[in-house]
């Protein structure tokens, strides 16, 4: 084994180990929001609030050849930015459930206001990946965990929706904190592809989940990859959008 695989295994078992620990401190430690710190339940009725509170059409400024149409539940600030770093940074993986809530909302939110005559259809709810690195690193998928419980709420709602993890790692690429949107553009180009191991796509039309859209290359590389494949993406839905400043 060289020792690069070594490094590689030995942090996706430090990543698992976190999580569970994690999982254990949740259960026999006294309870905090992520959000805002009062006690009590890891997210509490005000936070929710903030978090559910403004789902909305939120696109990046500006707007990137191929990005589909996206909706977000929330500004990524406040309350709901420490929730998300909680949850995809700090094994707070109590947090996927109000989490996929808030996509799962929103989601309906915006087929409700777009008529979305895809959705009628059936769709299929994608979730853009995560390097191999990084979910070794945190010890789960947190955008793929995601996408599969929002596909259990929707269904609840009799939204014919399916999960679909279609998409993988095609090459890596560098950190994005600090690129601008086109740098971002050229980081991304060609990463993503449809896994060979992912059957022919479900339905139609894909509905692509994240947690954060920035200058929104990576769904606009992520809509690349499942249009390739003879995917229509019609949108994406986010848990938060940041706010672009000049």
């Amino acid at each position: 084994m060289v020792v690069g695989d070594g490094g590689r295994e030995l942090s996706v078992v430090g990543g698992m180990l976190g999580r569970v620990l994690s999982v254990v401190l949740d259960l026999v430690l006294p309870q905090t929001c992520a959000g805002c710190g009062a006690k009590g339940a890891r997210c509490c009725g005000r936070c929710l609030a903030e978090l559910t509170a403004r789902p909305a059409r939120r696109l990046p400024r500006p707007r990137l050849p191929g990005t589909p149409d996206c909706w977000s539940a929330s500004p990524y600030e406040g309350a709901v930015r420490k929730a998300i770093v909680a949850y995809k940074e700090r094994g707070a993986v109590a947090l996927a459930s109000v989490l996929a809530e808030a996509l799962a909302f929103t989601a309906l939110t915006a087929i409700g206001r777009t008529g979305a005559p895809w959705a009628a259809r059936g769709f299929a709810v994608v979730p853009v990946p995560s390097g191999r690195a990084s979910i070794g690193a945190r010890g789960h998928d947190p955008v793929g965990g995601l996408a599969e419980l929002a596909v259990r709420r929707l269904r609840m709602f009799g939204v014919p929706a399916v999960p679909w993890a279609a998409l993988s790692q095609a090459r890596r690429v560098v950190d994005q904190a600090g690129l601008s949107s086109p740098q971002r553009v050229a980081n991304l180009a060609g990463s993503l592809r449809v896994a060979l191991a992912a059957k022919g796509p479900p339905v139609a039309s894909v509905l692509l989940v994240d947690d954060i859209i920035t200058t929104g290359a990576t769904l606009v590389e992520a809509a690349r990859a499942l249009r390739a494949a003879g995917v229509s993406v019609p949108m994406a839905v986010t848990v938060a959008a940041t706010r672009r400043r000049s």
